[in-house]
This record gives structure tokens, sequence and C-alpha cells, in this order.
């Protein structure tokens, strides 16, 4: 994963991002973990990318297309 960020919303340049970095209060998108995962199941939010059983991640450029539309 790609460490350098970026100083307008904190997020990595490329790579991949765990949902604590995407959601309030740390991240750029103001919604709580259900709304989320409820937007993530309708398509309002981009699908994320299991690493592992227990590790689930999404890509930094799917996060950064999500918040230049104005979806969020």
């Amino acid at each position: 994963m790609n460490t350098s960020l970026s100083p307008s919303d904190g997020l990595p340049s490329t790579g991949f991002v765990r949902l604590k970095s995407i959601i309030a209060p740390n991240g750029p998108i103001p919604v709580s973990k259900s709304t989320w995962w409820a937007g993530v199941k309708d398509g309002r939010f981009p699908r994320p990318v299991k690493l592992g059983e227990r590790i689930t991640v999404w890509r930094v450029e799917d996060i950064r297309d999500l918040l230049e539309t104005g979806a969020a």
C-alpha cells in the first residue's frame, strides 16, 4: 500500500484503504457504518475488495471518484 498522503482528504494516492479511513469520524465521507454498507448494497458506494476472510478494503481510486462526483 502506498502511504503518501494527499493533503486535501488524508487518503493515500494509490492502493487500498480500510473502512475506518473512509467514513466518519476519521474519513472524508460523513456517514455511519450501517449507512455505508447499505450504500454498497444498493450501488451508491463502491464495492469492496476482500483480501482475506476478515480483511475488507476499497480501492483509493474508487473512493476518490466517489468524492469527486459528490455522490457521498
